[in-house]
């Protein structure tokens, strides 16, 4: 009965409806707003940033800074090339000259030895060094070397030594020789290197003091080898060699000029000249067999 009475009723409003002409109702739509799957998670830039991280670019000025670490470092290698490489083909090379040096020496005396360039970065620092290393390992010789390069010393950067004090407090009176000189470590070598460079160098190796200094190592060493700043443009080289009885000219393959070197040998006297010493040469190692 209830059936057909929702439908008489449902028949009954049809029928008002068009009498009274209303539009016919519509039913309203149900939406199913149930998610068909759970939603996922945000994930914050943050978040994705520390999972997968971006490489730092590497500024252009460290990157030049670490290759001239590495060229100094390099550099600083070859000027004790005989200490850390005592068998290699470079340090019986100065074992060579020391031989040679020797043999000038029983025909004059040879006792202060001037290692110079005609230009910076030609290399005598690295002959002063290593000759005297290899000098200072003949037995019972008593060796000296002196960092004369009151401008750009280098001596004691590339034995590794903290000096005290150096040369130029021994000129100016503040220091006494037996406590700046140092001993190389790993040598029976002795060093006197420069601490500070002092505003009046040429006027300080040109001093009595200087001349006083050498007159009583010569006393105390066998040899005495002094690594003198370059020729060209500095009076330096010339008053320090003047001291010596002997002088070694350095020359850079490929880089020193032949006029600089012709410009050198009128400066310097040339009857205390020995020789030259050719550095940063290319030869080949099958050239000289088992060496």
């Amino acid at each position: 009965m209830a059936k057909h009475y929702e439908a008489l009723q449902r028949a009954e409003e049809e029928r008002r409806r068009r009498v009274s002409g209303e539009p016919p109702a519509v039913k309203p739509v149900q939406w199913d707003t149930t998610p068909e799957t759970a939603p996922k998670p945000k994930t914050r830039l943050r978040d994705h940033l520390k999972r997968t991280p971006r490489p730092r670019p590497v500024a252009p000025s460290r990157i030049r800074s670490r290759e001239r670490a590495d060229d100094g470092a390099n550099e600083m290698n070859k000027r004790r090339i005989s200490l850390l490489q005592p068998d290699s083909y470079a340090a019986e090379q100065f074992r060579t000259l020391r031989a040679r040096i020797d043999s000038i020496a029983t025909e004059r005396p040879i006792k202060t030895l001037a290692i110079t360039s005609a230009n910076p970065d030609e290399g005598k620092s690295t002959g002063a060094i290593n000759l005297a290393a290899v000098t200072s390992m003949g037995v019972g010789r008593k060796v000296l070397l002196i960092d004369c390069d009151l401008r750009r010393p280098k001596v004691h950067t590339s034995l590794g030594i903290e000096p005290r004090s150096g040369l130029g407090e021994i000129l100016l009176g503040q220091a006494r020789f037996d406590d700046a000189v140092v001993k190389a470590d790993g040598l029976d070598l002795d060093v006197l290197p420069v601490r500070t460079p002092p505003p009046n160098p040429s006027e300080l190796l040109a001093s009595p003091e200087m001349r006083e200094l050498l007159d009583e190592v010569k006393e105390r060493y066998d040899q005495i080898i002094l690594d003198t700043p370059a020729c060209l443009g500095l009076p330096d080289a010339k008053t320090v060699t003047e001291l010596c009885d002997g002088i070694i000219l350095v020359v850079r393959a490929d880089v020193t000029p032949r006029v600089d070197m012709a410009a050198v040998l009128e400066i310097l006297d040339r009857r205390r000249v020995l020789g030259t010493l050719l550095n940063g040469a290319e030869i080949s190692r099958q050239q000289y067999g088992y060496y």
